[in-house]
């Protein structure tokens, strides 16, 4: 089978498509026949040798995939040769072939394609469990999110509004914010133009966002802290900004505020109940039209490096997904 390769860390250019043997499915694993492959932040990390997690060389890219199954381990009893599915592979999923965890694999809804499958898994499943189970989002409440256009941004957009929430959508141009408002963003916030934390307490008449959802980092949360509602809920997504930031815990004292961590893969492995729920919640939206997952750049195999170098230049707007069938 063909497969990008990462055989040393380095940036994505240094990555090389090659014929490889194809995996064998351990008992508790399937082997799945991908059809297409979303691309993410931490895709931009794991080459480098800066993620948390560091395969031994040579390893492929790729932490979400979407495809059919073609071998079933023996311990898998919930899933089938011949089903369609997402997977939540880690690395890997740049390649016609990779085996997963049956834990980490889910049916996909029979109206979803394999790009919208692709694009769907972790961006969702991380905004969902962020937003339900880390800061028990309420209807009425205020959802600020950082960083809006992009995949977990905009998911966080759509599964706001779904909850019942008022979004304000915070990108760093007029183009991007575009985005987030025609996914149902009530206000906007270009913090390229203005000031983060005075926008949000005009936009909340002082009363400060009651949610923050960061997967930036850096200056925005530096800003945002300093404009969080009394009880309010500050969600650690990831630093795309590249700066891990530092909070003066008294601003934490002062407004009896939490700042919460937000780590889906490790979820979806210790609940992976609560996971499935979700997933099935998500599922609903998507068949009543409520997430419209936005696919925006579609990339051969053969340019999975270009796709993972326009993701980290901060180039993509939506979801960017690797077509490998």
């Amino acid at each position: 089978m063909k497969a990008v390769l990462c055989k040393e860390f380095g940036p994505a250019q240094s990555l090389v498509l090659e014929d490889v043997a194809s995996p064998v499915a351990k008992k508790n694993e399937v082997l799945l026949d991908v059809h297409a492959a979303g691309v993410n932040f931490p895709d931009t990390l794991i080459i480098e040798g800066k993620y948390q997690f560091k395969p031994p060389f040579p390893f492929s890219p790729g932490g979400e995939a979407a495809g059919v199954i073609s071998a079933v381990g023996e311990k898998v009893s919930h899933l089938k040769v011949g089903d369609r599915v997402m997977a939540l592979t880690g690395w890997g999923s740049f390649a016609e072939q990779v085996a997963v965890p049956g834990y980490n694999v889910l049916p996909i809804p029979s109206s979803m394609d394999f790009k919208t499958a692709a694009a769907f898994s972790m961006t969702y499943g991380t905004s969902m469990h962020a937003l339900k189970q880390r800061a028990n989002l309420q209807p009425g409440e205020t959802l600020l999110v950082l960083g809006a256009s992009g995949g977990v941004g905009l998911a966080a957009v759509e599964i706001g509004k779904a909850m019942g929430a008022r979004v304000i959508a915070a990108a760093s141009s007029a183009e991007k914010l575009a985005v987030a408002k025609a996914a149902g963003a009530d206000e906007l916030i270009n913090y390229s133009e203005t000031s983060l934390k005075d926008e949000i307490k005009r936009l909340t008449d002082g009363h400060g966002a009651d949610v923050i959802y960061d997967p930036v980092g850096g200056d925005l949360f530096d800003q945002a802290v300093r404009a969080i509602a009394w009880n309010g809920r500050l969600l650690v997504v990831g630093f795309a900004s590249g700066r891990i930031p530092e909070l003066p815990v008294n601003l934490a004292l002062l407004k009896g505020a939490a700042v919460v961590g937000v780590f889906w893969g490790s979820f979806a492995q210790r609940q992976p109940q609560d996971n499935a729920a979700n997933f099935q919640q998500l599922f609903g939206w998507f068949a009543e039209g409520k997430l419209k997952p936005l696919v925006s750049q579609v990339y051969p195999l053969s340019n999975a490096a270009q796709a993972i170098n326009d993701l980290g230049q901060r180039k993509a707007v939506g979801k960017v997904v690797v077509q490998v069938r």
